[in-house]
């Protein structure tokens, strides 16, 4: 069973490592229902990932049982191989352990230093803001339009003096609205399992193509949150000046690193989603997704477990 496990698992993480991600970036309906995408592309990250250590212990497995867990309990107990161990088995055994020490340490890592990054850059901001006319909000002065949010433990957000000169009450509610929105959801958390994999396999196109999509797509969320809570007549319009005001001032320098800014990613592809909304992803297609995403996280569970039973 195992040399057959290791080829479905090699083809799955093959799939998952271009087609897949090729597919829905290029794909309209993500920008439809961002949280759906969301759910697929981390599902795809974690059954890609699951998928290639998964063939590669698989086949390293092999001469020591008929399944997984069995391999796995008779290397723990200290019993021979039932079947002669080549080459080739050490050589994919070794690298599993060190992909799955890789991507794990890459995402420890990463999140430390992004961590570290953070608070260096929230202990030198609180330095220099002062308290904005908006709650929780501090005001920074520089003559650029920049809005961002700094996330952790102790969220920082910022406006630049350069913004609230620029904006109207509404659109300077909107940008906050939208930095709160990546507060409130943790969009920072999403992020970074594909800063991590970016890290990790910097060679694999689907790992750019996937931290590209979702920085995207935790825009168009913000975007989305924020316009529930605008009390604007005109809330899409409002919000598409904001971001259009934010991201036309050279305030590039001026937002940190880590920082989740109103200007960030696919502004040209948020301000037409705001100002031509598309029609919202049928129910039917919304739950096919999901449950798709739900699928291909239990394939290469399965793949691996089931033989067992």
């Amino acid at each position: 069973m195992l040399p057959a496990t290791a080829v479905a698992l090699a083809v799955l993480a093959a799939l998952l490592a271009w087609p897949v991600p090729a597919l829905i970036a290029r794909s309209r309906w993500p920008v439809r229902d961002p949280v759906v995408a969301l759910v697929c592309w981390q599902a795809i990250g974690l059954a890609g990932g699951l998928s290639i250590i998964g063939a590669l212990l698989v086949h390293g497995l092999a001469p020591w049982g008929h399944s997984l867990p069995e391999a796995v309990w008779s290397v723990l107990t200290g019993d021979s191989a039932a079947d002669p161990v080549r080459g080739d088995h050490w050589v994919t055994l070794t690298l599993a352990g060190v992909l799955a020490v890789e991507l794990i340490g890459v995402l420890v890592l990463s999140w430390a230093r992004i961590t570290r990054t953070r608070r260096r850059h929230r202990a030198l901001l609180e330095l220099v803001v002062q308290p904005a006319p908006q709650p929780d909000t501090r005001l920074l002065e520089h003559p650029a339009p920049v809005a961002f949010c700094i996330p952790g433990a102790r969220p920082l957000l910022v406006l630049s003096s350069g913004m609230v000169a620029e904006l109207d009450e509404e659109q300077l509610a909107a940008v906050v609205a939208h930095e709160r929105a990546h507060l409130g959801e943790r969009h920072h958390l999403l992020l970074l399992p594909f800063v991590a994999w970016k890290a990790a396999l910097p060679v694999l196109p689907a790992a750019e193509r996937a931290y590209d999509a979702v920085r995207d797509l935790v825009e168009m969320r913000a975007d989305d949150v924020a316009l529930r809570s605008l009390p604007a007549t005109t809330p899409r319009r409002t919000l598409a000046e904001a971001i259009v005001a934010a991201a036309g001032g050279p305030g590039g320098g001026v937002v940190p690193s880590g920082a989740l800014a109103v200007s960030g990613a696919g502004v040209r592809a948020r301000v037409v989603r705001l100002l031509e909304p598309a029609d919202p992803l049928p129910t039917v297609a919304r739950w096919t997704a999901l449950t798709c995403a739900v699928l291909l996280l239990l394939l290469p569970t399965a793949l691996l477990l089931l033989p067992a039973l």
